[in-house]
């Protein structure tokens, strides 16, 4: 017994460096499709504003996002523009954008950016990935205070979930709530911990860096944790199969034709 928990020791040692090399590739190899979103305000003084995380798909020009991390209204008045911010720190740029497809039910967004294209992440088929698989996922936690710099957390997917959970009175269903209940769909629920500014981030695999799910910060935990006095912190993830409906639903074109 004794000489076969130094050979699982040994074992555990040697796997979980490999997972951590092959994230390493990983991580270099999307973060130039990572991705800000938030508005641009020529004329205002403060000119960029970050609201949440993104990443780049297809031919460059689609960029993927939750819907609640969209602004509400862009004031024409002050020439505001929906933005998409490239690059980190010092090295950031502004890039204009226009919503193309949305679906609030499942809280997803795809903006299409104007100018050169970027480098795409490419995205996982339809099917959900296994509980226990090793994920990450790479965006902006409190970018509006922070910067645009992208930071990459990595943990397990822990179980998979329906976005609705009973609620102990009926004081605690809430309009939202009532509204997923009539369309509850699956999620991802994770053991690693999104922060504000991580709504939008891809979740993607650690070894091939496949798109496997969209982080959602707020929209999912909102409705599942109701009934928590003091949020657990948990992280949900919205699969990539609703994505892939909606870009389908849209004419647009994810595996990387020009349009």
């Amino acid at each position: 017994m004794r000489y076969l928990k130094i050979i699982l020791s040994v074992y555990l040692i040697f796997y979980t460096s490999s997972v951590l090399a092959d994230l390493a590739d990983t991580v270099e190899k999307i973060k130039p499709s990572v991705v800000g979103i938030g508005v641009h305000t020529p004329s205002g003084r403060q000119q960029n504003s970050l609201n949440g995380s993104g990443f780049v798909i297809g031919n460059g020009r689609y960029v993927v996002t939750n819907f609640h991390v969209l602004p509400k209204e862009l004031d024409a008045n002050i020439l505001q523009q929906m933005a998409v911010f490239t690059g980190s720190g010092k090295a950031a740029k502004v890039r204009t954008a226009d919503i193309v497809a949305s679906s609030q039910l499942h809280d997803i967004a795809v903006l299409k950016i104007h100018g050169a294209p970027l480098p795409a992440m490419q995205l996982a088929n339809k099917e959900f990935s296994r509980e226990g698989s090793y994920v990450a996922f790479t965006g902006f936690p409190i970018g509006a205070v922070l910067g645009l710099y992208p930071v990459t957390h990595r943990g397990i997917i822990a179980s998979i979930t329906p976005t609705i959970i009973p609620v102990d009175n009926a004081q605690q269903i809430s309009i939202k709530m009532l509204k997923m209940l009539r369309n509850p769909y699956l999620v991802y629920q994770l053991d690693a911990t999104a922060y504000p500014g991580n709504s939008g981030s891809a979740l993607y695999d650690v070894d091939s860096g496949e798109v496997i799910g969209i982080i959602n910060k707020v929209f999912v935990q909102e409705s599942k944790e109701a009934v928590i006095t003091n949020p657990s912190g948990i992280t949900y993830a919205i699969p990539v199969k609703y994505l892939l409906a909606l870009l389908k639903k849209d004419n647009i074109d994810y595996l990387g034709s020009n349009q």
